[in-house]
């Protein structure tokens, strides 16, 4: 079973953010079961609140997970290019953690822990919208693995 988590900065989500969420987390299959935890934004901004935010994931992180850091300069993928990712990487033989960052981003320290950066688009979106995208892309690049039709709905 894949130990897959989703480390994301902020609390305070809109209603609507929290419904979708809650719709597809329980939609992941037992093998590939997706948590979501939620990390305090920093109260400071700038390179202070990537510090904190660094310090927070550092203190979840395991030395042995498989860090995947989202942000605009990573790694593009299509969904199909994800599915096959998702496969390596558990193939890894260890966890799966996928990090959001805040407003500000994440700091070179983060950058240097991680084990891949993922770029949802060259498009830049909210952070709700990214989290819900996450979620979104995950539970697609599974379906496609399990050949579930949700990819093709």
């Amino acid at each position: 079973m894949a130990n897959v988590r989703l480390v994301a900065v902020g609390q305070r989500m809109p209603d609507w953010v929290t419904l979708a969420c809650d719709d597809y987390l329980p939609r992941f299959r037992r093998h590939f079961c997706l948590r979501l935890e939620e990390v305090p934004s920093s109260k400071q901004s700038g390179s202070q609140a990537q510090n904190d935010h660094h310090s927070r994931l550092i203190e979840r992180v395991k030395p042995q997970d498989f860090l995947i850091v989202l942000d605009e300069r990573g790694q593009q993928f299509s969904t199909a290019e994800l599915a096959l990712k998702l496969t390596d990487w558990e193939l890894s033989g260890r966890s799966l953690v996928f990090a959001i960052g805040g407003p500000d981003g994440w700091n070179e320290k983060t950058y240097e822990k991680s084990d891949q950066l993922w770029s949802l688009s060259s498009l830049v979106f909210p952070h709700p919208i990214a989290r819900l995208l996450v979620i979104e892309q995950l539970y697609r690049a599974d379906s496609i693995r399990q050949g579930h039709p949700y990819h093709r709905s």
